[in-house]
């Protein structure tokens, strides 16, 4: 059993180690199931960063 996973953005698939090349793919992520809630941590991070950026150029509602 593999211990890293990957979501493949090709097959749009979570894959073990031995998988499409890693240009296709993101991870690795520790278990299955992180790695099948790749695109949603994405998106959740981005969301942060932008929250952060308003925040920083001074556009937040601070």
């Amino acid at each position: 059993m593999s211990d890293q996973w990957w979501f493949c953005l090709r097959h749009m698939a979570v894959e073990p180690d031995e998988g499409c090349p890693n240009k296709d793919r993101m991870g690795p992520y520790p278990t299955r199931e992180a790695a099948g809630a790749a695109l949603k941590t994405a998106a959740d991070r981005n969301d942060e960063w932008k929250e952060g950026d308003r925040a920083w150029d001074g556009d937040g509602d601070d």
